[in-house]
């Protein structure tokens, strides 16, 4: 069932919005050679904490951290730990926070020093895409179309579109209904209407789009070890637009 929100409660998903907004700002400028995933999300704890928020993600589905930090060939799910981020690489960061009981969810890529060419032209096609998408969360247009906006900006780059996971409503909880794609035919799914608020979240390979799962059950990578990016924001539908909650 999709939960619409009233304005009561769009304006707390504003707060969670910013506050988790605010929390990714946080992890990224911690994105350096030397620094470990480790302290990244602990940074990100202590300041979701200090905004009298709870970090969504922390024993979500018994989930060990705060954050998602997953490096280069890691898609999503990467659990912080020892690793240490080297020059060159590419560092995604997935952070949540819910205040007064409404989850706020976004996601970035962030370059480790100076990264190769390759890596920056996924970085930008990944972040124009998710913008794409937002543009067509439109009041009367359907899923569809923002799946399908994302394809269609990706697909000049050849680049591979994550299908085994997707992006989904957000609210009370942090994974309502509907499940959007980041691929699709217009004028398909659920129509969108005032009040619906989903996180769009394109993750896209520089290889295949196929991924592969880790024995922790959670860490998911590439199946050919190629980079992957991953953006993400909070959108509210509303009358005059689509509405970024998770913006600065």
């Amino acid at each position: 069932m999709i939960v619409l929100k009233n304005s009561s409660e769009l304006a707390l998903m504003r707060i969670a919005g910013r506050i988790s907004a605010q929390a990714l700002q946080v992890g990224g400028e911690m994105v350096r050679p030397g620094v470990t995933t480790r302290q990244i999300n602990q940074k990100i704890h202590n300041f979701i904490l200090s905004q009298d928020a709870i970090p969504s993600f922390l024993g979500y589905g018994g989930f060990p951290a705060s954050a998602c930090i997953s490096v280069n060939d890691t898609v999503i799910h990467g659990i912080p730990g020892d690793e240490v981020i080297e020059e060159g690489d590419i560092v995604s960061i997935d952070v949540g926070a819910v205040y007064k009981g409404f989850h706020g969810d976004n996601a970035a890529t962030f370059p480790a020093g100076k990264i190769s060419p390759e890596a920056q032209k996924l970085l930008d096609a990944t972040r124009e895409s998710l913008y794409k998408g937002i543009e067509a969360a439109v009041n009367g247009n359907r899923v569809g179309d923002i799946s399908a906006a994302v394809e269609r900006s990706i697909e000049p780059y050849g680049f591979g579109i994550v299908r085994k996971f997707v992006g989904h409503g957000v609210g009370k909880e942090m994974h309502e209904s509907p499940e959007v794609p980041n691929y699709g035919v217009p004028g398909r799914g659920p129509r969108l209407a005032v009040g619906m608020t989903i996180a769009i979240e394109p993750m896209i390979n520089l290889g295949t789009h196929d991924v592969k799962i880790l024995s922790d059950g959670w860490t998911v990578k590439t199946a050919d070890n190629s980079l992957s990016a991953h953006f993400e924001h909070s959108v509210a539908i509303t009358e005059n637009g689509p509405v970024i909650l998770t913006k600065l």
